[in-house]
Formats: structure tokens, C-alpha cells, sequence
């Protein structure tokens, strides 16, 4: 196992990466997915581990690295804190050294961000960030690339990623982790967002942690933050760790629905996302999730994609 090293490259927020480095992880995803359709074999991680850390649960996130890691020929190793120390008294620290020791890639999905900032301190190996209370990187990179596949790609099906430069983004309802990272992703590639909140569930740009205010707008009406946009994208209105507020969440967010009328306002050819699990009729209507504009199911399948090309990336580097 390689020594520790201020070269390793670990994704622990969306600002971790440039944009010309979005451009290239882009086109690998691309190339990745298509080899994945014509059941063409790619294995660059042969003999390369990785260990899946879950404190929080999960179903996409597990599905999508584990089926990405044994197609690209690598091995996984799926940790919860119910069955290693990491639920007990070790220090993250501890773990982190001890874990990076024996594995060639590390992905996290746990609750503060600290935490896994404190494990990739001490990690020999790249990690990544599969889901924090801050930041949702991953799903951010699958949803820029759903939308440079549906609406950046011409006739011969070569990508264009600068397509997203200039665009408008709609996010409707919490200011959570999602929303924090939607604004590193437009800060990062030149788009800017839309952001309706209830009042008290703001974004916060100091824990959003972008430092280019211009590259989003609020709206205290969710129909004008989608008025033009080419995307309009949402979450659950309580996000795991919060259920104890559903009740109260359910009444603030009783507006903030996305429906045909919303959809209507933006774009007439304008996409709409959620990363996942829905609730239809809560933060977006049947109707909705269920039409011509959305394009879910792309954007759940396209995680597995993008992440195969992160963690191709941040073993091997840059491909030819």
C-alpha cells in the first residue's frame, strides 16, 4: 500500500475539484457509461479495494459504488457502525489510519462533515464524501452530468460540459446539503441557482462555504426562483436526522411543492431532478415526478457512472 502523500486527491466537497477537472470527469463518465451499455468489459481497478463506510443508511449510494467498484474489476469492503469499531470508542483518527492501511480507496457517508475531514486527514488513501449534513458532492456530479447528457450532447453523441456555463438551476424547498452544494457547483462552473426556501430554512453561504454570493439568487417565491430556469430539482422536506420536525416541516414546506404550475414557469424544455427517495405529493407532485420533464431515473442510474470515473481518477489519474 502507497505511504501517505500531499499528492493524494481525496472529494470531500464539491469545490475540491476545478472545473477543467469537472470537464474531463465529464467525458471519462461518458465513455465509462457508454462501455457499460455495449456490455463492453472495463476493469482499470483490478486488485484495488474498496471500503464503503455507512453511519447513515443508504440504498442508491450503496448500489452505485459497490456495482461500480466490481465492474471496473475492484473489490469492496462495506462497513457500518453496527458491525466495526467505528460505532464505539476508536477515534475517526484511529480508523482512518488503520483502515487506509489496508484498502486503496475509502468512501464515507456519515452525518457532521468534520468527521469525515478529520478521517481524510489521516488517511494513506483517497476518500470520498457519499453523503454528509453539509455536502452531497456525488449527487451533484450526477445530476451536471444528466443534464450535459440530455441537453449537451449533439447529433454524433459527444458531450459538450460547457454547456451548463450560463444556465439557471431552480432548488425548491430545504437549505440543506444538497443546496449547500448546488452553490459550489455553480460557483465552480459558471451557472447560477435559484434558491426558494421556507423562512428558517434558509442556505447559509458561510457553511455552503462559497465565497462568489453572485452565483446564486434568493426568492422568497418558489415560482419566481423557476420563472426561465432549465432545471428545477428538490428534496425530501425532512432530510434523515431531522424526522423529529417532519410534522413541522410538513406545514412550513406546504408551498414549496413542485407542480405543473411551477414546471410551467420555467424552461419550456426544462429538466426536473431529485436525487431520491421521493415523496410524491409532498415536495413534488406525481404528475411531475412521473412526466416528460423528469429525468429521476437517469439521474439515479448516472451516479454509478460518475462515480466509477471519480474513483478511476482520483487511483490512476487522468486516463491518456
Amino acid at each position: 500500500m502507497k505511504p501517505a502523500s500531499s499528492l493524494i486527491r481525496h472529494y470531500l466537497q464539491f469545490k475540491d475539484l476545478r472545473s477543467e477537472e469537472y470537464a474531463y470527469l465529464f467525458e471519462r463518465a461518458a465513455i465509462i457509461k457508454r462501455r457499460f451499455k455495449n456490455y463492453e468489459k472495463y476493469t482499470p481497478l483490478v486488485d484495488r479495494t474498496l471500503a464503503m463506510i455507512f453511519e447513515k443508511a443508504s440504498t442508491r449510494t450503496r448500489v452505485s459504488f459497490e456495482a461500480g467498484m466490481y465492474q471496473m474489476g475492484g473489490s469492496v469492503v462495506n462497513l457500518t457502525s453496527g458491525d466495526s469499531q467505528l460505532g464505539r470508542a476508536e477515534p475517526v483518527e484511529d480508523s482512518a489510519r488503520v483502515i487506509s492501511r489496508m484498502v486503496d480507496l475509502v468512501m464515507i457517508r456519515t452525518f457532521e462533515q468534520d468527521r469525515i475531514e478529520r478521517f481524510a486527514a489521516h488517511s494513506r488513501v483517497p476518500v470520498i464524501n457519499g453523503l454528509t449534513n453539509e455536502f452531497h458532492p456525488c449527487q451533484i456530479l450526477a445530476d451536471l452530468f444528466t443534464y450535459i447528457e440530455q441537453r449537451g450532447t449533439n447529433a454524433r453523441g459527444v458531450i459538450d460540459p460547457g454547456c451548463l456555463r450560463g444556465k439557471v438551476v431552480a432548488w425548491v424547498g430545504d437549505g440543506n446539503n444538497m443546496a449547500n452544494t448546488w452553490l459550489q457547483a455553480a460557483e465552480t462552473l459558471g451557472f447560477k441557482v435559484h434558491v426558494s426556501t421556507p423562512s428558517g430554512y434558509e442556505i447559509d453561504p458561510h457553511v455552503a462555504g462559497i465565497s462568489d454570493l453572485g452565483c446564486y439568487r434568493v426568492f422568497k417565491d418558489p415560482m419566481a426562483a423557476c420563472a426561465g430556469a432549465h432545471l428545477v430539482t428538490t428534496d425530501v422536506w425532512t432530510s434523515m436526522g431531522f424526522e423529529a420536525e417532519n410534522e413541522a416541516r410538513r406545514a412550513a414546506f406546504a408551498d414549496w411543492r413542485v407542480d405543473a404550475e411551477m414546471m410551467a414557469a420555467a424552461q419550456p424544455d426544462a429538466l426536473f431532478m431529485h436525487c431520491l427517495p421521493a415523496h410524491r405529493g409532498e415536495e413534488v407532485t406525481a404528475e411531475v415526478i412521473d412526466g416528460p420533464q423528469s429525468v429521476v431515473w437517469d439521474e439515479a442510474e448516472n451516479r454509478m457512472h460518475v462515480q466509477k470515473a471519480l474513483m478511476e481518477y482520483l487511483v490512476l489519474g487522468r486516463i491518456g
